[in-house]
Parts: structure tokens; sequence; C-alpha cells
């Protein structure tokens, strides 16, 4: 095997559950089911879609160094020790984490309804949520801490204001969370209109945000 070079000062991230280290991780001792379940949770993460599914091809096309019958070993593991949960049949089997929306989605999957049209949606998981990386490529790297807060801001945010406020802070060569956070939570205060027009008046708009939050900053 060949040496590992070092991860990168641009490398990305993938949350992990704390429950995966405190109760899991201890009492697993197969290393597919182990592979299996990483390969599940990045993936997973990865997928912008609300119907978070897998297929049993998403693991075997994966370089995960396991045969068939291995991905098939780490799934009936992972699955009998409450890990992962399957649902469908067949050529439409499903994996899903067992959070509250794997729980939600595979139970409906396995109700025969409640999905729309996920069935033609791909499993495979996409580079990385744009909201990440527009954050890497105009602010800075993305540690684990700001994954999380990237993730809140999406719940609490539209996406639009989460991408103008990176957006500005590059502009502005303020490059931090914080002074996101900053614009966000000033406009949530003042109301921000939903038809703004970046192109209007953008030098006056951008003095006046600069302004706004310098007294937001200062208490």
């Amino acid at each position: 095997m060949k040496a590992f070079a070092g991860f990168r000062d641009s490398e990305t991230f993938t949350v992990i559950p704390d429950t995966f280290f405190r109760e899991l991780l201890k009492d697993m001792a197969d290393h597919a089911e182990l592979k299996v379940v990483l390969h599940a949770m990045w993936s997973i993460a990865h997928i912008d879609s609300a119907f978070q599914a897998l297929t049993q091809q998403d693991f075997t096309a994966a370089p995960l160094g396991l045969g068939l019958s291995e991905v098939k070993s780490g799934l009936e593991k992972a699955i009998e020790h409450g890990i992962l949960l399957r649902a469908g049949r067949g050529n439409g089997t499903k994996y899903f984490l067992n959070s509250a929306r794997g729980r939600a989605a595979a139970e409906a999957l396995a109700n025969g309804g409640g999905l729309g049209n996920a069935a033609t949606v791909s499993s495979a998981p996409l580079e990385r949520p744009n909201v990440f990386r527009l954050y890497e490529e105009n602010v800075g790297p993305l540690t684990p801490l700001i994954a999380d807060a990237l993730k809140d801001a999406e719940d609490t945010y539209a996406p639009e204001w989460i991408v103008e406020a990176i957006d500005l802070a590059a502009k502005n060569n303020k490059r931090s969370w914080s002074y996101c956070q900053a614009i966000l939570r000033r406009w949530k205060e003042e109301g921000r209109g939903k038809k703004q027009n970046r192109r209007d008046d953008q030098a006056a708009r951008q003095r006046d945000i600069e302004e706004k939050i310098r007294k937001f900053i200062r208490g």
C-alpha cells in the first residue's frame, strides 16, 4: 500500500453523528460493515434531495475494497444492528440511514407511497452541497464546526440569502463565517425584500450593509 501523502488544505469534510463514535464503533468488529456504514454516511450526506437513499450498486461500485459477497454481508450486519434500514424489493430495494429522515422515507417506501418522483431520483451523491463549496471557494476552509453552522443557516435562512451573504463577505474581503452570519441576522431583523436587484445601486447597498454590520458587531 502506497503511503498516504496527507490531507490537503482545501480538504472537505463529512459530518458523522457523535453516536457513531460513542455507541457503535466499539462493537463494530467486522471491517465490511464498517466500510459499508461509513460509505453510506458519506454518500447520504452528499445527496441533494429529500429522498436520501442508496442501492446495493452504490456500494459495489464504490472503491471500498470489498467484493459483492462482502458488501452484502456488511449491509446485512448494518441492518441487523439498526444502523441502516432497508425497504423495497428486488431492483427497487433501497437503503437508508437510520435517522429521522431515513426512517420516514423507508416507511413511506414500504407503504407504497409518499415519495412522489422518488423512483427517478439518482442516489449517486453530488460532489458536495452547493453552499459548502461556495463557502470554501469564497471564504475559507470548511471545518466541521463551519459545516454545522452552514447546515443550521440553511434551516433558518433562504438559500439566496446565504449565497449573497457569502458573496458580500468575499467582495468586502471579510472572509469569516461570523461576518456572513452577522449579515444574515441583520437581514432577518430588519426584513429583506424578496425581489432585490443586485445590480441596482450595488456600491451604495454594500456601503450600507458594511455600516450596519459594524454596528451589529459592536453590539
